[in-house]
């Protein structure tokens, strides 16, 4: 059966923008039929808080969201990742990188895209299986990425193609004290929780290119890929602390309806018109705007929040 998923991070509070991602990912899955995930990506350690991981859980019912399997923690999975980081390097597709953020900068000469650093400069990818390992905690594993020109066709962006190679560079898939990073745990859950579509923020697009080698090198199926555009405060800027209070814990204490934010996700996203009077954004309950979805609807535009943007 085809599935979706929903992948919060408990790295701090839930906000809109985040709330706009969980309820598109939520009609997408419940107007195809689609079984739903509840995946914490909790694997980034050094960055998460203890308290988000409930409070996640709790934001997304209050919305009205449902899911079917979960939440599965991803900090529960390490020894599934652990063997298929083992895979690779038994395939020679990583090696061990010693290197520092400094040290890329300083060697890398190549353009990179905005956002993505510097292309890695391949100091040390002349290891290969067998040659000497660098001392623990001295090194991260690096994915060696195939130098290819690759496409996909993303259900909001469109058409979309790279060379990984020449224009994002190999990536690490280990931190330097051995925890798994993000793009190898995404992956592999993906694979083998069945997920036939992942909806997420638009931010996230080129990571798809690293993650589709990735999950070749693992002979893990591809999902289709649908990144829906960000919510940014009045500057322009993604959605953060520094726009006012948008958070969902905060929100829900003022006594804001949750079916004033799903009808505001569903007016912004062109699934439901705006209302002629105050407020703009009409109240439901997020099951009722299932029929109404389609991808083809959905405004490409970046959604703009001002402060403040709902009465309790």
């Amino acid at each position: 059966m085809a599935a979706g998923r929903l992948a919060p991070s408990p790295t701090g509070a839930q906000h809109l923008g985040n709330a706009r991602t969980y309820l598109l990912a939520y009609w997408a899955a419940r107007q195809s039929d689609q079984r739903l995930v509840m995946r914490i990506e909790d694997i980034d350690s050094p960055r998460v808080k203890s308290w988000a991981i409930d409070q996640a859980i709790e934001d997304l019912a209050w919305l009205g969201i449902k899911w079917d399997e979960g939440p599965y923690l991803q900090t529960e999975r390490r020894e599934l990742y652990q063997k298929a980081l083992e895979r690779l390097i038994s395939d020679n597709r990583v090696y061990p990188c010693t290197c520092s953020r400094k040290d890329i900068a300083a060697a890398a000469s190549a353009p990179h895209h905005e956002h993505e650093g510097h292309i890695y400069p391949g100091t040390c990818a002349f290891w290969t299986r067998g040659d000497p390992m660098p001392e623990e905690g001295d090194y991260c594993w690096r994915f060696r990425v195939l130098d290819e020109a690759m496409s996909f066709e993303d259900r909001v962006c469109g058409h979309q193609k790279c060379n990984p190679a020449r224009e994002l560079g190999d990536f690490p898939i280990t931190q330097k004290n051995g925890n798994i990073s993000y793009h190898l745990a995404v992956v592999f859950d993906d694979g083998a929780m069945g997920i036939s579509e992942v909806v997420r923020g638009d931010d996230l697009l080129l990571s798809t290119f690293r993650q589709l080698q990735l999950a070749r090198a693992l002979e893990i199926p591809a999902p289709r890929y649908a990144h829906v555009p960000l919510v940014l405060g009045e500057d322009g800027r993604r959605l953060a602390k520094r726009h006012g209070d948008t958070r969902l814990s905060t929100l829900r204490e003022q006594g804001v309806a949750a079916e004033n934010i799903v009808g505001w996700a569903a007016t912004t996203a062109g699934l439901i018109e705006p209302q002629e009077s105050e407020p703009a954004f009409r109240s439901i309950a997020a099951d009722e705007v299932i029929e109404w979805f389609s991808w083809d609807k959905l405004d490409r535009k970046p959604v703009t929040v001002s402060d403040p943007l709902f009465e309790s």
